[in-house]
């Protein structure tokens, strides 16, 4: 079936190729997981608004990812300036009026009363397609973006991470600072680029310092990481008492509703920042390690996807999905554990968080249109 919208055409399944059902399944799961790992985490509130607003979030998540799934690659293309737009309008649109501040960052907007979302999640997404543009889209005879695309796609990435700063949300400035090297990594541009980009990364930070842009909690953070025994009564409670949750629960765990430190609400932001600390209690260290073996998983079928792209623009936008999600798992987790500071960043699909969970799915939705379009060339 074909589905004309104006001079746009859009190509539906039956001329699609099959989409890959592993990743599908894995999103699957850990979705659910996820939604067992929160209602765990607030059960003893017994307030299951919560619960049912995630269940809500995956489902509509789900139903976007299966519809984004469907649809070619190349007519995608074809909105992803709308979408940037419409991603820099909501950046800009939290340090409005409309925007609120929860735990220490502007980032997010109120729509009405009890409803809001996040805008840097979505964000993501549409940064993942917006700078696969120039550093995917090459010239005839080209086998590598070179400096005007490369540029281009740094300036492109620059706009929303400085909006970013301004909330200030250093956890995502991170993972979008990630995204653009692993786009850069896998679009074969020069390995310079990437030193660029990190020595700019770091004079970023430092000027972010000067500027005062960077907030004393988030240096406190970053003591506590050096010294985890320094202030365990104060800045470092959080990732204290994340460790004793999560050492305490062994092998095996202490099985699903069964977690003391979760019932006690020891370890704060425990259904969203904190699930793992949740899996690692009731789950052990089993059930823990299936839950990164399961995103570790899904990140190879995305890289492959990635490397099998018969388009480079393809390649490149599977490439900064991949890096997306790989690396707020590993700040995820390696917070939790005592390897990262304290950024406040979610778990991919655990977590609680309905722009989280929707911008994730997307994601997938869109890792499922190359792999489906990459057999579609004209």
């Amino acid at each position: 079936m074909i589905a004309v919208t104006g001079k746009r055409r859009i190509v539906w399944a039956p001329t699609l190729a099959p989409p890959d059902h592993v990743l599908t399944l894995l999103a699957l799961a850990l979705s659910v997981v996820g939604l067992l790992l929160v209602w765990s985490a607030t059960r003893m509130e017994g307030d299951y608004s919560l619960l049912v607003r995630q269940a809500v979030a995956v489902g509509g998540g789900l139903v976007l990812m299966w519809l984004l799934s469907r649809v070619d690659l190349r007519v995608l293309r074809a909105y992803v300036p709308l979408a940037y737009v419409l991603a820099l309008l909501s950046l800009a649109g939290v340090l409005s009026p409309l925007g609120v501040r929860v735990n220490g960052a502007h980032s997010w907007i109120v729509l009405a009363p009890g409803v809001q979302f996040q805008p840097s999640e979505f964000a993501k997404v549409a940064l993942a397609l917006a700078f696969a543009v120039p550093l995917g889209e090459l010239r005839d005879g080209q086998r590598r973006p070179g400096f005007g695309g490369v540029l281009l796609a740094l300036v492109l990435a620059a706009v929303p991470i400085g909006l970013i700063a301004l909330q200030p949300d250093l956890g995502t400035m991170l993972v979008f600072a990630a995204m653009v090297a692993g786009a850069l990594l896998v679009s074969g541009a020069p390995k310079r680029w990437l030193l660029v980009l990190v020595v700019g990364a770091v004079g970023a930070g430092v000027a972010a310092w000067k500027l005062g842009l960077v907030q004393p909690y988030q240096l406190e953070r970053l003591l506590v990481l050096a010294n985890p025994a320094s202030d365990p009564g104060g800045v470092g409670y959080n990732a204290a008492q994340a460790r004793i949750a999560i050492g305490s629960g062994g092998l095996y765990g202490k099985g699903l509703f069964n977690g003391e430190q979760t019932a006690g609400h020891f370890v704060p932001e425990q259904h969203t920042d904190f699930i793992f600390t949740v899996a690692g209690e009731e789950l052990g260290f089993a059930g823990a390690a299936a839950i990164v073996l399961a995103v570790g998983v899904l990140l190879w079928r995305g890289l492959a996807i990635a490397r099998h792209s018969d388009s480079p623009y393809g390649t490149v936008l599977a490439g900064g999905l991949v890096s997306w999600i790989a690396f707020q798992t590993f700040l995820n987790v390696g917070m939790t554990v005592g390897l990262m500071p304290i950024v406040g960043v979610p778990l991919p699909f655990v977590s609680y968080g309905g722009s989280a969970t929707v911008a994730g799915l997307l994601a997938i939705g869109l890792l499922q249109a190359v792999h489906r379009t990459k057999a579609m060339q004209p």
